[in-house]
């Protein structure tokens, strides 16, 4: 009899365990901030992706397949982020969401909340991407990207109690 409540207290503790690593898991929430590939210099205000660019929105697109589970992606109206964000869109068979910056604090709230406990991909600007990054940190920690800068990944990983913590990677 003290043998089965042994095991039975046991099984209860690790069950209670897993539960809560799995809680954990589902409660945490990625944003993948990445500015648009390089883009054509043809002088419009909206240019499409120059051959280089549609190179490493393939690239980008790789590496986060193999790295994240993206279920989300999110760009601005332009063709330039709508063709970095396209190959992965493509391969997951997700919508792309546009989204404006009338109100970047809503916006990254907004995304936060409709995403919770997965990931999601947003596509922006030099000036756009680190605002948005700042403001899902709640610090501002980074500057407008260089003009000719085109290969930095920011990940920020929210989990509930904790602060935001990002990594900002390049490829």
């Amino acid at each position: 009899m003290k043998k089965l409540l042994l095991i039975a207290g046991i099984l209860l503790i690790t069950l209670n365990v897993f539960a809560q690593s799995t809680e954990n898991t589902a409660t945490e929430t990625t944003l993948i901030f990445v500015r648009h590939a390089e883009k054509m210099d043809d002088g419009t205000r909206n240019p499409h992706l120059s051959e280089e660019g549609k190179s490493r929105a393939v690239r980008l697109a790789d590496i986060l397949l193999k790295e994240h589970k993206v279920s989300a992606v999110y760009s601005t109206p332009y063709y330039r982020t709508k063709e970095t964000a396209s190959p992965i869109a493509d391969s997951l068979e997700l919508e792309i969401r546009e989204y404006g910056l009338d109100d970047p604090k809503a916006l990254v709230q907004s995304i936060i909340d409709t995403n919770k406990g997965s990931t999601a991909l947003i596509v922006g600007h030099s000036n756009t991407t680190p605002l948005l990054v700042n403001l899902s940190i709640g610090e501002q920690r980074f500057e407008q990207i260089n003009e000719k800068a085109y290969g930095d990944i920011f990940i920020v990983t929210i989990a509930e109690g904790e602060d935001p913590v990002v990594e900002r990677i390049s490829y």
